[in-house]
């Protein structure tokens, strides 16, 4: 069975679900971590999204993630999907599969990685005609590929890069 692709109008309570699950996520990596930010659509105020908070937690090397962390992670729900063609990203998940809740992805504090997450984030935040163009987008994508999570994902594509791009320009 494939997933769902449905978009839910913006909801204020995904950054009060943030913070309660970030207190969870930090005490766990409470020894490697270094920040932790909310990143994806639900982060976004205004904008819809797939109701599934992403969580971005940025390490000083992704080696420091041991087996322990794994585990620790495990017992609060997070399955650890490795995903070898994102060297530089761990990956987690909460919830059920193909109904998710959550998601984490540890990165290197201050990577490139990182820093684009944050890059398509603020700058959606920062200007509502982009957040705008996202949203209507990612609705168009959802009604075109709405038991293809991958082909909705790829819709986005062009889409999230080139605002990297042009955020990185500035």
């Amino acid at each position: 069975m494939k997933e769902l692709v449905e978009i839910c109008e913006y909801d204020p309570e995904w950054v009060e679900n943030y913070f309660i699950e970030r207190e969870q996520v930090m005490r766990v990596l409470k020894d490697i971590f270094v920040e932790m930010e909310h990143i994806g659509s639900t982060s976004v105020p205004g904008l819809g999204a797939k109701s599934l908070i992403d969580m971005m937690a940025g390490v000083s090397d992704l080696q420091d993630v041991k087996q322990k962390h794994i585990d620790l992670l495990s017992a609060l729900g997070y399955e650890y999907v490795p995903k070898p063609e994102f060297p530089e990203r761990l990956f987690f998940r909460k919830g059920e599969w193909r109904a998710g809740t959550h998601h984490l992805h540890i990165y290197k504090y201050q990577g490139k990685a990182w820093k684009n997450q944050l890059a398509f984030r603020n700058a959606l935040t920062s200007d509502p005609g982009l957040m705008k163009a996202y949203d209507t987008l990612k609705r168009e994508l959802a009604r075109q590929f709405r038991n293809d999570r991958v082909g909705y994902t790829n819709g986005k594509a062009s889409f999230i890069h080139s605002v990297i791009e042009n955020a990185s320009k500035e």
